[in-house]
């Protein structure tokens, strides 16, 4: 796990998965995420390393700051699937695409998208 991107994208995978669920497992996230368990194992030590997350072996749980990071990360992911939506991309292109965008997109741009759903 080199990236931001990794980092967001797996925290995002277990917040998702925190709200479907009671306890969420390494084996959830790698399943969610398409990638094996130890590649989570990996993700979730660094994650751990950063303060987002803490375990008990089994289940994953986040920091205070874990969750305040997850949940501004798929606040951003949902913002931008619906600006997408609302110009006429397909659902399923615009979840595709927001995946992608919710981690490059610039203030500048997710402010306008905000405010462009808002007044709609």
């Amino acid at each position: 796990m080199k990236s931001n991107q990794s980092v967001e994208d797996y925290l995002e995978s277990i917040l998702l998965l925190s709200e479907k669920q009671e306890a969420v497992h390494r084996i959830d996230v790698a399943r969610a995420l398409g990638v094996s368990q130890p590649a989570v194992q990996k993700a979730i030590k660094i994650l751990i390393a950063r303060g987002y997350v803490v375990t008990d072996g089994m289940h994953i749980r986040f920091t205070e700051e874990g969750k305040a990071y997850a949940s501004a990360v798929y606040e951003r992911h949902c913002t931008i699937r619906k600006y997408l939506a609302m110009q006429g991309v397909p659902e399923d292109v615009a979840d595709r695409d927001a995946c992608e965008m919710e981690h490059i997109v610039s203030p500048e741009t997710y402010k306008m998208m905000q405010e462009f759903i808002s007044r709609t």
